[in-house]
């Protein structure tokens, strides 16, 4: 059940940003650039790392729903699950798991990272612009996590077969639609276009 009482019972992050607008334009443009531009992660990379932190930080909805965004972008089903369970162990590519390592630690001890933490990334033959791609999505999954569990959103993506199947068919997501659909981002304003 949602914590705010002006919000339906199974609340969704839409219901959340319908009923407090303000501030949302912005940060629907922040995860536009975040998990839809052009980067040295490709696009299910960032979404399995956005379904990893949300699983770490036990956030079903950001979870259910990035995963299956990671599926669509490209990541094999169960990956993300077995990231939770052991990174060494996930079939997942050799030079992802240092960035990996790098994220969990961040999320969970970041006052613990170390230059070490970045050379084994380094090291694995990324460069410094993709370690911080996997840091902002790291920070943005934070604080979306804070505010679906903040505001009690309840709506899980496992429970709707429907709602899954619907976003496995989307070829595109893009978080200006989004934001368009809920009226905090205006429709005609294309220089927003990231």
């Amino acid at each position: 059940m949602a914590h705010f009482p002006s919000l339906p019972a199974e609340s969704h992050l839409g219901d959340v940003f319908g009923r407090f607008p303000d501030n949302a334009g912005p940060l629907m443009l922040y995860f536009e650039g975040v998990l839809r531009s052009d980067g040295e992660l490709s696009i299910g990379e960032r979404e399995m790392i956005a379904a990893y932190v949300s699983g770490l930080n036990a956030c079903t909805f950001c979870y259910g729903s990035h995963r299956v965004y990671a599926e669509v972008f490209g990541i094999k089903r169960g990956v993300i699950d077995a990231l939770l369970k052991d990174i060494d162990t996930a079939d997942v590519r050799e030079r992802l798991k240092p960035i990996l390592h790098y994220v969990k630690k961040l999320n969970t001890l970041p006052s613990r990272i170390t230059a070490a933490d970045a050379k084994a990334v380094f090291v694995a033959g990324w460069t410094e612009a993709a370690l911080f791609e996997a840091v902002q999505v790291c920070a943005a999954f934070n604080l979306m996590n804070r505010i679906v569990e903040g505001t009690g959103v309840t709506f899980d993506y496992d429970q709707h077969d429907d709602v899954r199947r619907e976003l496995r068919n989307r070829r595109q997501h893009s978080y200006l639609d989004f934001g368009r659909k809920l009226g905090v981002i205006p429709p005609e304003d294309e220089s927003l276009n990231v």
